[in-house]
C-alpha cells in the first residue's frame, strides 16, 4: 500500500484541491488516456455558482493518434462520495461507480452523448515525492514507472490488454493552484533493461522563486536533480529543454515536445472560485533525454509519444 496516496484533506477544508490522475499510452502509437478524481473544496460543496464546480468530478480525456483530444467531465454531489479517512491507507474514492485504488481504478461517464468506461490496475517498481510543500500542497508520484492492464472503451471502441498501456499514477493537492507551473513525465519502455522515466516539476515560490527538480528513475537507481536551467520554454507550442546537474558531476538533457493536434487546452476552476486558469496538456508528447551519469557513460533515450507535458497558469 501506498501512503503516497492517502488522503489529506478534510472534507471541511472550504478552499482546496486534492485530485488523483492517471496517464497512460496504448502500444503501437493507439493513443493515450488522461483520468482523474477530484476533490475540490469540500466544506463549500465546491464552487456552487460556476458549471465547473461540483465538489466531486471524474474526468477523462482521449488524446487519439490522429485529431483533437476529447474530454468528459461529470462532477457528483459530496454525499455520494466514499473517501478512505484521512491519512490512512489503503486509499479508496469512490463516487457513482467511479472507483480508484492503490493499485485499480475504474469507471463510467456519460458525458454529452457519449459513453466512457474502463476497469484498469496498475503495477509498478518506482514511487516518488517531488514537492512537498504541506497544507500549501504536493505533488506525489505512488506509480511512476506504472504497467496497466484491463480494459477501456469510447462509444463502443474498447481497448484491451494484458498488458494495456504504460504511464504513472499520480496525486496532488493545494491550497490553490500556482501561478504558473511546468510538468512533465516521459516514460522510456527498453527491451535489454527495466523501464526508465524521468518526471521534472518547475513552479513560482513567494519572493519572486522558482521551484525546481527532476527525479530520472534508471537502471533500478533513483537520480535526483534540483539544479535545473531552462535551456527553452514555449508555452504557446508547448516544448520544453531543460539542463541539469547534480552535485556529483551527473547531467541530464531533456526536450520535451508537446506540438501538433494533441495540445489540449482546459480550464481548471481556482479553489477561491473567482474563475477559472487555461491549462495546456499533451498527453501523446514526444521526449528526448540525454544522461550522462559522473560513474558511466552517456546515454540517449527518447519516445514519439509516451510523455505528458503540462503548462499552467502564466509565467
Amino acid at each position: 500500500m501506498h501512503s503516497l496516496n492517502q488522503v489529506y484533506s478534510s472534507l471541511s477544508a472550504t478552499r482546496r484541491y486534492e485530485v488523483w490522475f492517471i496517464r497512460f499510452h496504448l502500444p503501437d502509437h493507439a493513443g493515450s488516456w488522461w483520468l482523474r478524481y477530484l476533490l475540490l473544496n469540500p466544506g463549500r460543496t465546491g464552487c456552487a455558482s460556476h458549471p465547473l464546480g461540483m465538489p466531486v468530478q471524474v474526468w477523462a480525456t482521449w488524446f487519439p493518434p490522429e485529431g483533437k483530444p476529447q474530454s468528459f467531465i461529470q462532477g457528483f454531489p459530496l454525499e455520494d462520495l466514499l473517501l478512505s479517512p484521512k491519512g490512512r491507507s489503503p486509499l479508496c474514492f469512490s463516487v457513482a461507480g467511479n472507483v480508484i485504488e492503490e493499485n485499480a481504478c475504474r469507471g463510467s461517464l456519460t458525458v454529452d452523448g457519449h459513453e466512457v468506461s474502463w476497469d484498469l490496475r496498475y503495477t509498478s517498481t518506482f514511487a516518488t515525492t517531488l514537492s512537498n510543500k504541506g497544507w500549501i500542497g504536493f505533488s506525489r508520484t505512488p506509480h511512476s514507472d506504472a504497467v496497466f492492464s484491463g480494459h477501456i472503451s469510447l462509444d463502443g471502441r474498447r481497448c484491451e490488454g494484458q498488458p494495456l498501456g504504460l504511464g504513472l499514477q499520480g496525486h496532488n493537492c493545494g491550497y490553490r493552484h500556482r501561478r504558473f507551473w511546468n510538468w512533465t513525465h516521459a516514460f522510456f519502455p527498453r527491451s535489454d533493461a527495466p523501464p526508465t522515466t524521468l518526471e521534472a516539476l518547475t513552479y513560482d515560490l513567494p519572493l519572486g522563486l522558482v521551484f525546481r527538480k527532476a527525479v530520472l528513475w534508471h537502471q533500478g537507481r533513483r537520480y535526483l536533480f534540483s539544479r535545473l536551467q531552462e535551456i527553452s520554454l514555449d508555452r504557446a507550442c508547448l516544448r520544453w529543454a531543460f539542463h541539469a546537474t547534480r552535485s556529483d558531476g551527473s547531467q541530464l538533457d531533456v526536450a520535451i515536445d508537446g506540438r501538433g493536434p494533441s495540445l489540449h487546452l482546459l480550464p481548471y476552476l481556482k479553489t477561491d472560485c473567482s474563475g477559472t486558469l487555461e491549462v495546456a496538456n499533451n498527453s501523446r508528447a514526444g521526449a528526448v533525454i540525454q544522461f550522462s551519469p559522473q560513474d558511466g557513460p552517456a546515454e540517449t533515450l527518447a519516445t514519439l509519444d509516451g510523455a505528458v507535458l503540462e503548462m499552467g497558469g502564466q509565467r
